[in-house]
């Protein structure tokens, strides 16, 4: 009788150290400059806290258009690095950059030319307008460098190189500190800036990664970044097979971004207060997805090399313990994050009623925040597989049928307390786990685009069907 051959622990957990690590440390630094920018924010008042805050929902909703091209990207980067085929690399990094650089032209513009009707758009509060303002016009001048280095750094991950976008992040976080410091507090013989001065040290920020990738990767003999003939050398059927493909992530970046726009906008009609102390909580909740990224990108690589390379029930093997792990590693963070969040936000100007607000949103996303990123590993690891439609219908449909109506209703026609508000964000997360987990265990998701993958497709799909007749 043949038995089942054991996991091989040891070896998948050194592969994803080896991705995981040098993500988390990395977004870790990046969530940690954002906290230290906060605090010297702070000192100009709650409400320039709360204008930056209303200002970084207007460039998540950028991520939000971006991120469905790097989730599509990073699939093909990831399979068509298992199987090693190059010139697959080239042409999808090409088309990914191109549609990225779309969204970071749009969103530059809007900063520049229109910020004040970005700023109505946030809140109805004219002191927080106003500055935020005067922050997106300067901050603006990031957006492209920023998205540039995220396009860059989606391929270097892909293909294992993760050390160079964390050494990036080291000089971007450094500098952006060493900045705040100068511009906004007036040092070195700079006079003081105030909030101009913080979107002034982000985007200097920004180009100092930019450049830090760039120069690292040229150092290193990187070549998939350099080979610009190549990258946009496309054809009618490699266009349709990459939008194919991503558009469905695409459709969900899109849409969960209008969603999250429309759910900050409600947050945003609320009192002062609160405005600030949503401002200091989503800088927190870096920290949660921090880690979270490390997984993220492992099961991106980890998953999509192996499907690549037609080694399907590795990839599936690998697929299910991402997520136990993930789970297990996100609460721990979120224990320790309450254990430290009263001197953590009071260092981050929170006081009084916003500091009661900050500590209650805190609670309630810590509960809610081992699901959800279970169920944001979940997706990903569709994604990497090939299969991009099925955590894209659950994610849109429960937040457009239900996160929305409830998050609307108590915040706009039955005025409820701020907490309850926030708590209807995360109503449909133990509903989609349940059936993220079916889908999981189903193996559908499994669906190469390499040669290698699909030959060994039939096989894979046999040994589940036996499996199911057997149960």
């Amino acid at each position: 009788m043949k038995t089942k051959a054991r996991f091989p622990w040891k070896a998948f957990l050194k592969s994803l150290a080896v991705i995981a690590i040098p993500v988390a440390l990395q977004n870790l630094l990046t969530t940690t400059g954002s906290m230290v920018d906060t605090i010297m924010i702070a000192s100009l008042g709650e409400i320039s806290v709360g204008a930056v805050g209303l200002c970084a929902q207007f460039s998540s909703l950028m991520f939000s258009c971006y991120w469905g091209f790097v989730g599509g990207g990073m699939l093909f980067f990831a399979q068509y690095w298992g199987a090693q085929d190059e010139d697959g690399i080239d042409r999808s990094y090409g088309l990914t950059l191109t549609c990225m650089m779309t969204v970071a032209a749009l969103f530059t513009g809007f900063a520049l030319l229109a910020p004040e009707l970005v700023m109505r758009v946030y809140t109805d509060k004219a002191a927080i307008q106003g500055i935020g303002v005067e922050y997106l016009r300067i901050v603006g001048f990031a957006y492209p460098m920023q998205i540039f280095s995220m396009a860059m750094s989606a391929l270097l991950r892909s293909t294992e190189r993760v050390r160079i976008p964390m050494f990036a992040a080291f000089a971007s976080v450094g500098t952006n500190i060493l900045l705040n410091w100068v511009f906004i507090f007036g040092k070195l013989g700079i006079p003081a800036m105030g909030i101009r001065g913080a979107a002034l040290a982000t985007t200097c920020a920004a180009a100092v990664n930019m450049l830090v990738i760039l120069i690292l990767s040229r150092a290193q003999g990187y070549p998939y970044l350099f080979q610009f003939r190549k990258h946009f050398r496309w054809n009618r059927e490699q266009v349709k097979a990459y939008f194919v493909k991503c558009f469905p992530i695409i459709c969900n970046e899109l849409l969960i971004g209008v969603g999250i726009m429309v759910i900050n906008i409600v947050l945003g009609r609320q009192s002062e207060q609160a405005i600030a102390a949503i401002a200091v909580f989503r800088t927190l909740e870096g920290l949660v997805i921090g880690f979270f990224a490390g997984f993220s990108n492992a099961a991106s690589v980890l998953v999509g090399k192996e499907v690549g390379a037609g080694e399907l029930d590795t990839a599936y093997e690998r697929a299910k313990r991402l997520v136990a792990l993930c789970g297990g590693c996100i609460l721990v963070i979120c224990l320790l994050l309450l254990a430290v969040h009263k001197p953590v936000l009071s260092a981050m100007s929170l006081s009084g009623e916003s500091l009661e607000i900050g500590s209650g949103l805190l609670m309630i996303y810590c509960v809610a925040a081992v699901i959800r990123m279970c169920n944001w590993t979940q997706n990903d690891t569709y994604r990497a597989g090939g299969d991009a439609t099925f955590g894209t219908v659950l994610e849109i449909t429960f937040m457009y049928v239900l996160v929305l109506p409830a998050v609307c209703l108590t915040g706009l026609v039955w005025k409820a307390p701020f907490l309850v508000i926030f708590a209807c964000c995360y109503i449909d997360e133990p509903i989609r786990f349940v059936l993220m987990q079916l889908h999981m265990y189903s193996g559908k998701w499994v669906r190469p685009v390499t040669e290698l993958g699909l030959a060994a497709l039939p096989a894979f799909r046999e040994k589940h069907a036996r499996g199911k007749r057997k149960t």
